[in-house]
């Protein structure tokens, strides 16, 4: 397959916002995995592609919110066994199963994981009695700060500790970064769900956590796709360049978009990224 020099841009300026999306909101292969079959990568050869050019732009979006994962290591230590088990699991399965009935079932995986992030504070508090999630109801704001609504003390407050992992948790990470290693297109929606589901962090501390798990289920199946013989190794430097890029401008947005307003851009995102399966 030959490649003029616009399609090598065409690749770059795909991953430079499929980048930036995953950084914010999750969902950046809506835009770089289409791009990639327009230019006449193969469908697989494309998936595969995409995921190892993608890799570095995980790792940019981790680093530019290490401080907002740091205060979810102990959780992050536990679910990244999980996603790394999966994220191996879902790879090997790409390369050895068909994967027509499962791409037919992820626009509703994805509309699933839409209307959890849209309920996920009213199913958060059904599901606490029952031991699931945290104890606490209220998101954590900044550390040192007391929450809204109450008093203040005359000592500062202490950030609260994190919570302990659910097992239902593993569970459910576990499962989506089988689907990460798969195929991945509303991964981050996905993860953005049941974490906020499971947890009562803030929705920008559990996007870092997110792009955490993001970044060891790309790596984990970039380092199994490497020796499939379907990477176009060729698009890999542009894209992945481009991709830090953008998740470096991403991680910083990220920090000033109001929580309310991120939800309903992954929700959005999520949506699109559904029609485009139906249409394609």
């Amino acid at each position: 397959m030959q490649l003029t020099v616009l399609d090598y841009l065409a690749a770059a300026g795909a991953a430079g916002a499929a980048g930036a999306i995953n950084a914010v909101a999750g969902g950046g292969t809506l835009v770089s995995f289409p791009t990639l079959v327009a230019l006449g990568v193969p469908a697989v050869a494309a998936n595969v592609t995409n995921t190892v050019a993608l890799v570095p732009g995980y790792l940019a979006g981790s680093w530019g919110q290490r401080d907002d994962l740091r205060p979810q290591l102990r959780r992050a230590r536990v679910l990244a066994a999980a996603a790394v088990a999966g994220g191996l699991g879902g790879s090997i399965l790409l390369v050895t199963i068909p994967a027509h009935a499962f791409r037919v079932a992820v626009p509703y995986l994805i509309l699933l994981s839409c209307a959890l992030l849209l309920g996920q504070d009213r199913l958060r508090e059904r599901l606490r009695p029952a031991g699931i999630g945290t104890p606490s109801g209220v998101d954590d704001g900044p550390a040192g700060v007391a929450p809204a609504g109450t008093a203040a003390t005359a000592r500062p407050v202490a950030p609260r500790p994190v919570a302990p992992h659910s097992p239902v948790l593993v569970v459910v990470v576990f499962a989506a970064a089988v689907y990460g290693g798969f195929f991945g297109a509303g991964l981050g929606i996905i993860f953005l769900a049941v974490l906020g589901l499971f947890t009562t962090e803030s929705l920008i501390r559990v996007n870092a956590l997110k792009q955490a798990l993001s970044f060891l289920i790309n790596l984990v199946a970039a380092a199994f796709f490497a020796f499939s013989g379907h990477v176009h190794w060729d698009l890999v430097p542009v894209m992945a360049a481009a991709s830090v890029v953008g998740a470096t401008l991403g991680s910083r947005v990220v920090h000033v978009i109001n929580p309310v307003h991120l939800r309903r851009v992954v929700v959005v995102v999520g949506v699109a990224i559904a029609i485009g399966f139906w249409v394609s």
